[in-house]
């Protein structure tokens, strides 16, 4: 089963001369190595995925299944984005969100 996370960072998101949060690019990518994760959960950044007026999207895909993520702007957001590709790393069939994030779907 195919998963990944693609984040944006392009035109809107993550720039904070527009007032929006930064995204932890370097970061993630680090999580990313740590965890070893690239062989079961790809990262992928976007330059623009679209919905701007939700600011810092995220989609998280298994398999076939979209989750759209916005409004993420806070670090624990973004922990909880590892910790979830951590989890779906072991357990492919397990995509429930960190409690923390439900609030931050949406559907576009």
């Amino acid at each position: 089963m195919i998963s990944s996370v693609t984040v944006c960072n392009g035109c809107c998101c993550g720039r904070v001369d527009r007032g929006n949060k930064p995204v932890p690019i370097d970061e993630l990518k680090q999580s990313w190595k740590d965890n070893d994760l690239n062989n079961d959960v790809k990262l992928r950044i976007s330059t623009c995925l679209g919905p701007c007026s939700k600011k810092n999207v995220s989609i998280l895909k298994v398999g076939q299944s979209r989750i759209w993520l916005g409004l993420l702007g806070e670090d624990t957001h973004y922990e909880a984005l590892v910790d979830w590709a951590k989890n779906i790393s072991k357990n492919p069939s397990d995509s429930d969100l960190p409690d923390i994030l439900k609030p931050l779907q949406f559907t576009p």
